[in-house]
């Protein structure tokens, strides 16, 4: 029993996860309509990012590379969305196979930089170990990164609903041109959206480091779970993209417990196919003032 419910931090934790990556995904995706597949490279450049400033921070990297990780990842998406994406709006299936070429380049030039083999970062002294609640073993480093969600979760609905910013990519969201009508400049919601998107992968990428080994692939091992989040939840919808993190994340962890990795990522596949037959619209639906 107590196994059991010890998968309970690792299957939220990897919830979490699921969930920060996702974030930025659910608008991309539900604003611009850009399948970005180098999304998961972002994560790469956010972990390599806490690699970087491990000589110089030691053991404190993970907390000074959150800032540092999001501003590069942020860039690098802006940068992305500037030069490429932004030829090939209305044109998803061509931006999908445009950034897939994209994440082989930059995943090339971490293996020239940074080598082929997994490196390590360090945790803080502060989050090695764990402690027991309930009987239940709560490790520190899940349980940050489980923190680190809910606040990044928290700080994106303010901006959504409590700023300027925030309401006028709503706008975009829910019809493009009636927002530009109304003045909005949507190309500029359209970088702020994909900078933002961009660095929460940044921040999810610095979070995974505290659960596991970095690598030019890492960010391939969470890109399909988190589109799937995004599509089970649906697209745009925060509350949709919390709930299916956390329902995938614990769903694999149990599964995973009973079984093995790749059975598991069978049955989420199945539970999630199963789901859309249901209801292919996701969880929640964005409300639109399209007229059609």
């Amino acid at each position: 029993m107590n196994a059991f419910m010890n998968q309970l931090p690792i299957g939220l934790s990897i919830g979490a996860v699921l969930l920060l990556i996702a974030l930025g995904l659910t608008f991309t995706f539900g604003q611009m309509g850009v399948i970005n597949m180098a999304h998961g490279e972002f994560i790469m450049a956010g972990a390599y990012t806490a690699y970087m400033l491990q000589d110089w921070a030691g053991r404190q990297a993970v907390l000074v590379a959150l800032p540092v990780a999001f501003v590069v990842a942020g860039l690098m998406g802006l940068i992305l969305e500037r030069t490429l994406i932004r030829r090939f709006y209305g044109r998803p299936l061509d931006t999908l196979l445009l950034t897939w070429g994209v994440s082989l380049v930059l995943q090339q030039v971490a293996r020239d930089l940074f080598g082929a083999p997994n490196v390590q970062v360090k945790a803080p002294t502060w989050l090695v170990g764990g402690g027991a609640w309930l009987g239940i073993r709560m490790p520190y480093a899940r349980m940050f990164i489980l923190a680190l969600a809910v606040l990044c979760v928290v700080a994106i609905w303010i901006y959504l609903a409590r700023t300027k910013q925030g309401r006028r990519m709503q706008a975009v969201m829910q019809n493009r041109d009636l927002a530009a009508c109304s003045g909005i400049a949507t190309s500029r919601v359209d970088q702020r959206t994909f900078f933002i998107g961009s660095g929460l992968a940044g921040v999810a990428g610095v979070a995974l480091t505290l659960i596991g080994p970095v690598g030019p692939a890492l960010g391939t091992y969470y890109i399909v779970d988190a589109f799937l989040v995004v599509v089970a939840g649906g697209l745009g919808r925060l509350q949709g993209a919390v709930i299916a993190a956390f329902f995938l994340g614990l769903l694999n962890s149990y599964v995973e417990y009973w079984s093995d990795a790749s059975l598991a990522k069978v049955v989420v596949f199945a539970v999630i196919i199963g789901f859309l037959q249901l209801r292919p619209q996701g969880l929640f639906v964005l409300r639109s003032r399209k007229l059609t």
